[in-house]
């Protein structure tokens, strides 16, 4: 499709309002209210969208019930399933550019990032996932029981779906943690309520028109937008569903983990991190632009920003000042405009909430060497920052900013670096920089983390297994493992 056929195409989808998808058809909210999701270049609405709630989340679970319990999604074969799951992320790619365009609109990020990485990645995760339909097995199982000499038995196990599942996802990747969440899913054989993030639901409404088109049946997918105190909350405590798998911050995962507990459904998190990324005296040069990248890639909304940066102290200060010189250079400005590098954040509140640290940080007596204020006044831009003379205790090394802001400090060896990197609640990333891959190697094990990248920072794969340790979630998304997720594992013995 051409620029200005998606361009066209994305201009339609938002100017009439947003319903939404319940049971294979799009449908008027309960309560017939809206919301706006702005333009977060400009604060201006961008598109009005059907606000789900609890009763909306309710039909939502009942025809997803439906569709697990008597409809055709149980009866096709893994062959079938895999062949519309493939199909999915075949479309996506055919529609790039609109929504490479839905996502620079609606979260902000520049279009050429939303290309190049947002949208291949998330047909990537549809096609790995298509594979993994008919390789889920069981296995047979040789037993002896003592108190029965002489008897034999024949046992296997079966691997099948969870049934009725509740993925709410976050604003910072709205297309691509759609992907990682709707692909292990439906590969299993479960059927989904997905509620986006309420700051930017289109690509996931766009997307739920294109898994309609694949042929995937009605009711095996719903897509509820709506605020998490409403539609959120309901989905995660609701009777009828058997798991939730949630994506964003830790304080929200923990509000889950109690909605969750009425009826003990299983819960899969994958939460907030304050990632180290450290740099040895023996790193080579293009260590510092990966530092950069691994803190402002996606405007450092991403879970698993290298957001602390510890340098060895003979090479200290020129890597800050290399991050810095790269953070000056870096072309703040709408996610469409062409020369656009970084986009602003994705709200108000979101803004308010990284000055709010930039503010406290410099009240705590830590140094601001570039940035640290918000740039213009219009949509919600922040300076990408850097932040030296800093202490283990302050709020900005503390807790997670999800913003473009690193703080910088110098270490001296390797076992004081990797206390240093291990001292926080999170652990879901790690970056090491060095050419001595044993002492790479030596930290990796030390770090406590799902992710640890040596000489490169921010590489993902479908194949790849991601989450994290303590704070950081429950479970993995991606790879073979995410499908211990979306799996109960039945054991079955016959007397012979």
């Amino acid at each position: 499709m051409s620029i200005t056929a998606a361009h066209d195409r994305v201009s339609d989808f938002v100017a009439s309002p947003r319903l939404l998808f319940i049971g294979g058809r799009w449908t008027e909210p309960a309560s017939g209210r809206t919301f706006a999701t702005p333009d977060p270049a400009t604060g201006e609405t961008l598109a009005d969208v059907a606000e789900g709630d609890a009763a909306d989340i309710d039909r939502a679970v009942q025809a997803a019930r439906a569709a697990f319990e008597d409809g055709p999604w149980s009866r096709l074969t893994a062959s079938e399933r895999s062949r519309l799951i493939w199909k999915i992320g075949d479309l996506i790619l055919e529609h790039a550019e609109e929504f490479a365009e839905l996502e620079a609109r609606d979260n902000g990020k520049p279009y050429a990032v939303a290309l190049a990485a947002d949208v291949p990645l998330a047909a990537d995760l549809f096609h790995y996932m298509a594979g993994w339909a008919t390789k889920i097995e069981g296995n047979t199982i040789d037993i002896s029981v003592p108190y029965m000499p002489g008897a034999n038995f024949h046992s296997y196990t079966l691997r099948e779906p969870v049934g009725v599942v509740g993925q709410i996802i976050p604003w910072n990747f709205p297309l691509l943690m759609a992907a990682w969440k709707l692909g292990p899913a439906l590969t299993t054989g479960n059927c989904v309520i997905l509620k986006p993030a309420e700051q930017t639901p289109l690509s996931a409404l766009r997307l739920a028109e294109l898994i309609a088109e694949a042929g995937v049946p009605d009711g095996v997918v719903n897509v509820v937008p709506g605020y998490g105190e409403t539609a959120g909350a309901a989905l995660a405590a609701h009777p009828g569903v058997d798991k939730v798998a949630f994506t964003g911050s830790t304080e929200v995962g923990r509000l889950i983990v109690q909605a969750a507990a009425g009826n003990l459904k299983k819960v899969t998190l994958e939460l907030g991190g304050k990632s180290p990324n450290v740099v040895f005296d023996d790193a080579e040069a293009d260590a510092v632009a990966g530092a950069a990248n691994a803190i402002f890639f996606n405007h450092g909304q991403c879970c698993v920003a290298g957001s602390r940066l510890f340098v060895h102290r003979s090479r200290f200060d020129e890597v800050v000042e290399g991050v810095a010189e790269i953070a000056k250079s870096i072309k703040l400005g709408p996610g469409m405009d062409v020369d656009t590098q970084m986009g602003p954040l994705v709200s108000e509140e979101q803004l308010e909430r990284v000055t709010g640290y930039l503010d406290a940080g410099l009240a705590e007596g830590a140094t601001t060497v570039v940035g640290g204020n918000r740039y213009g006044d219009r949509g919600y831009f922040v300076e990408p920052t850097v932040i030296t003379n800093t202490r283990s205790d302050m709020k900005i090394v503390r807790e997670e900013i999800f913003g473009p802001v690193v703080v910088a400090a110098p270490f001296s060896d390797l076992d004081e670096i990797a206390a240093q990197a291990n001292d926080t609640d999170y652990g879901l990333g790690a970056g090491i920089w060095t050419k001595d891959i044993s002492k790479a190697h030596a930290l990796a094990k030390k770090i406590r983390a799902g992710t640890v990248w040596i000489n490169c920072y921010n590489v993902f794969d479908a194949a790849l297994p991601f989450g994290g340790y303590k704070q950081s979630g429950w479970g993995r998304e991606m790879g073979h493992e995410v499908l211990n997720n979306y799996t109960e594992v039945k054991a079955v013995t016959t007397q012979l």
